[in-house]
């Protein structure tokens, strides 16, 4: 133990704590913006610098250890005037236009700025200008970047997709995608995961915003507008709106949505379950004919784990299930069995989609998804853009009444909710798996050991005589590990699970963001808790996607079954064409 003072106040922690730790532990909070702990601890923004006794340079808390006997002032008169000059810099290249920042009122940046009672600028504005597609699904506003590193670290060390690098030197140093290459160029490699926008401190990066869409077609007396809204979304909706965890109901969800106008509110948890009985039905096949498929067989849920595998592991594009994702599922359903179930013109219908991802935006274009006849999605918003919605419709989510989903396609069982959490479809899966190799259903929690915020796990079951080895992978970096060992023949495995980001679609580029906090484990938590609180808990026993099967589809796996609810990943274009509204190319910030 180092014992040390803290603005007189006398504490021990451990050999190894940094001063940025240490004030923490006693309730002082040292302000910070590039630091995110795990991650970042490069000390650029010098936001953090602290006074020692005895020493006339300050030095950054966030990556300086204690030492025996150190006196340490977190907010002396030296600090102050030196964190406002160095914020007084930063925000000299900041676009400071607040009021129309997605990040205003959850930036750190601003926080600072008002805390240190900055009202002013003293510099002149040097802020960057630069071009953007704005019909990607990313959007990058070089003025407001602060050059904190963090969308590098985690698209590096995190990821692994090397998307972003610093480029130039001293005022001209920049953050741009690697060698120069346009975002929107495939050899840009970027896989739409979301983990930059999630990461950054500010509004430099965020989804691209097509509420505007959905409003318009709210707004259309001659479209009838059917949302489907993704598990994840269920434990994240509520955070930006200010609700508590328990609060944030899926009943008060879809009491939301109603009041913003919509006509039907249906579960994405149902096609959860279609998914798999597809999925787990096609791995059954490919096990009675192993010598005719690739090995192993990986899931293909994750627009973001298959943007990455298509650019940098090509060969094994065809061991990806041909499933489609749940979120297209619906989408070919909507507008052909449920339009007829309903009573609907299928060309009526406007399909949106709320799910708790960046790249679900790129997939609901992609041309090899689209069966029904029409566009099967036909936008989708990410969490945060719903809250926006909910916002700006003067909606008190917190007082609103419990409501249930539309009939028919508002059903789904536990199995459908942990899709949300990292090693949810693998373990939803094999509980069918189970039972259509068997015709009995295992303990529910039979397979939890697929289970935790582990970036790479394995287990071995035994299902009908039969070991079945899986993996689950979350986040690229724990993918790309997990395929150089297969490639390089240290593992072998029958199904692997692979999610772009951390923890699963609970901790989605699209989720609500807490600066400098990861949310995915919390939410996973609930996930596996609204699972073991559900009277059905086996996606076979959904009452629905039995109606679907007997009234539509015939049986999974069926001719019908593969039209509507499977695709060719391998003709899949990494840069289709974005059906939006926007119409300018490359314009400027």
């Amino acid at each position: 133990m180092v014992n040390l003072t803290i603005n007189n106040m006398k504490l021990s922690v451990q050999e190894g704590t940094t001063i940025l730790r240490a004030a923490r532990s006693v309730g002082i909070e040292i302000p910070h913006l590039c630091y995110w702990e795990g991650l970042n601890d490069i000390g650029a923004c010098r936001i953090c610098v602290v006074e020692l006794a005895g020493m006339e340079k300050l030095v950054s808390a966030c990556n300086t250890e204690v030492a025996e006997g150190m006196e340490i002032y977190t907010n002396s008169p030296k600090v102050r005037q030196t964190r406002k000059v160095n914020l007084r810099l930063i925000l000299s290249e900041h676009d400071c236009t607040c009021a129309i920042c997605t990040r205003s009122g959850n930036c750190a940046l601003q926080t600072i700025a008002r805390d240190l009672g900055i009202a002013d600028p003293i510099y002149k504005d040097i802020t960057e200008r630069f071009k953007w597609n704005r019909e990607f699904p990313l959007i990058r506003n070089a003025s407001k970047c602060i050059k904190c590193m963090r969308c590098v670290q985690v698209c590096d060390d995190i990821q692994s997709v090397h998307v972003w690098e610093m480029t130039g030197t001293a005022q001209r140093t920049s953050i741009g995608v690697r060698d120069g290459l346009p975002i929107d160029s495939a050899n840009a490699k970027c896989s739409l995961c979301g983990q930059c926008i999630t990461h950054c401190p500010v509004g430099a990066l965020r989804e691209r915003n097509d509420t505007d869409i959905v409003l318009d077609a709210l707004s259309d007396p001659e479209k009838v507008v059917m949302v489907q809204f993704a598990p994840a979304v269920r434990v994240a909706w509520g955070e930006k709106v200010g609700m508590h965890r328990v609060e944030q109901t899926t009943g008060k969800l879809v009491a939301a949505l109603k009041q913003i106008g919509f006509d039907y509110v249906f579960d994405t948890v149902y096609s959860a379950d279609m998914t798999i009985m597809e999925e787990g039905s096609e791995f059954i096949e490919r096990l009675k004919h192993r010598d005719d498929y690739s090995w192993p067989m990986f899931t293909s849920c994750c627009p973001g784990w298959l943007r990455f595998v298509k650019s940098e592991f090509p060969d094994y594009v065809q061991n990806l299930s041909t499933a489609k994702s749940p979120q297209q599922m619906f989408g070919a359903l909507g507008k052909t069995y449920m339009a007829e179930k309903l009573g609907i013109d299928p060309s009526k219908i406007f399909a949106v989609s709320i799910m708790p991802c960046t790249a679900k935006k790129y997939e609901c274009d992609v041309e090899e998804v689209n069966d029904s006849g029409f566009k099967d999605v036909d936008v989708v918003i990410t969490t945060r853009e719903l809250d926006n919605m909910i916002m700006a419709d003067g909606i008190n989510a917190e007082n609103l009444p419990e409501a249930s989903f539309d009939d028919f396609f508002g059903e789904g069982t536990g199995a459908g909710v942990i899709f949300g959490a990292t090693g949810g479809v693998m373990e939803a899966a094999l509980r069918s798996a189970y039972f259509l190799l068997t015709g009995e259903n295992p303990t529910a929690d039979a397979f939890k050991n697929v289970r935790g915020m582990d970036g790479w796990k394995e287990a071995t079951f035994t299902v009908a005589g039969a070991k079945v080895r899986v993996a689950v992978a979350s986040g690229l970096g724990n993918a790309r590990r997990l395929l150089t060992a297969i490639d390089a023949g240290e593992v072998e495995y029958d199904f692997v699970e692979i999610m772009a980001c951390p923890g699963g679609c609970s901790g989605g580029g699209g989720q609500p963001i807490t600066d400098g906090t990861e949310m995915a484990c919390v939410r996973g938590e609930e996930l596996y808790n609204i699972d073991s609180t559900q009277p059905i808990r086996f996606s076979h026993e959904n009452p629905s996607v039995r109606m679907t099967y007997e009234e539509y589809l015939g049986a999974p796996m069926s001719h019908r079954a593969h039209e509507l609810l499977h695709t060719n990943v391998e003709a899949w274009n990494l840069l289709p064409k974005f059906h939006t509204s926007y119409k300018q190319d490359n314009v400027e910030d």
